[in-house]
């Protein structure tokens, strides 16, 4: 089975193909040559993963899923929330991003954030949404050379490591995104098993 992830960050689509079975094809949105950039306008990680998919299903009839991913920080009321990409402005710098938080978060002893990610498929005339959550905190220095995003100030509960430092196994293993594609794997499996 062959199925667009619609994305344009490589590293994202690198993560999800360790993660897909070898019986699906991921196929990016370069090899279907989308080249634009999708809006995403929607008020919620639901409406923007849905508004992705349903891009590509509509202009290149075929089937598709997308994700949204926010950083939920408590302190700051869910921010950066939907807008965790463009956070410090629309170049969507990352590096802007992190010091941005770090620079509103000074000062707070509430540091406590979550990862969530929602994937929406279109497959077979129909729309599933999956979620992934991943609980954590914001450290006040970035740590770790791997990743991408707000991987270098966000540790997982449980770990003494920020996401920048783990291992990418470990990462997928209890990341937001690597529930969120574990739900949507089971889902593919089941379907090919019909």
């Amino acid at each position: 089975m062959q199925l667009v992830f619609a994305t344009h960050n490589q590293n994202k689509l690198e993560e999800v193909k360790k993660l897909t079975p070898s019986n699906i094809t991921l196929i990016s949105l370069s090899e279907i040559g989308c080249t634009e950039d999708i809006p995403e306008i929607g008020k919620s990680l639901e409406e923007n993963a849905q508004i992705k998919a349903n891009y590509v299903t509509e202009k290149y009839n075929l089937p598709c899923f997308a994700d949204d991913t926010g950083l939920l920080v408590n302190a700051l009321k869910g921010a950066p929330g939907i807008y965790s990409a463009r956070y410090a402005g629309e170049g969507k710098n990352a590096e802007e991003n992190m010091n941005k938080l770090l620079d509103e978060l000074v000062n707070i002893t509430d540091r406590s954030a979550h990862f969530k990610t929602i994937i929406a498929l279109n497959l077979q005339g129909s729309t599933s949404l999956f979620d992934g959550i991943v609980e954590g905190e914001i450290i006040s220095e970035k740590l770790g050379d791997d990743g991408f995003g707000y991987d270098p100030i966000f540790r997982p509960n449980g770990y003494q490591e920020t996401f920048a430092q783990l291992s990418l196994a470990t990462k997928n293993s209890i990341s937001h995104r690597g529930k969120a594609i574990q739900k949507l794997m089971i889902h593919l499996r089941q379907l090919s098993n019909v």
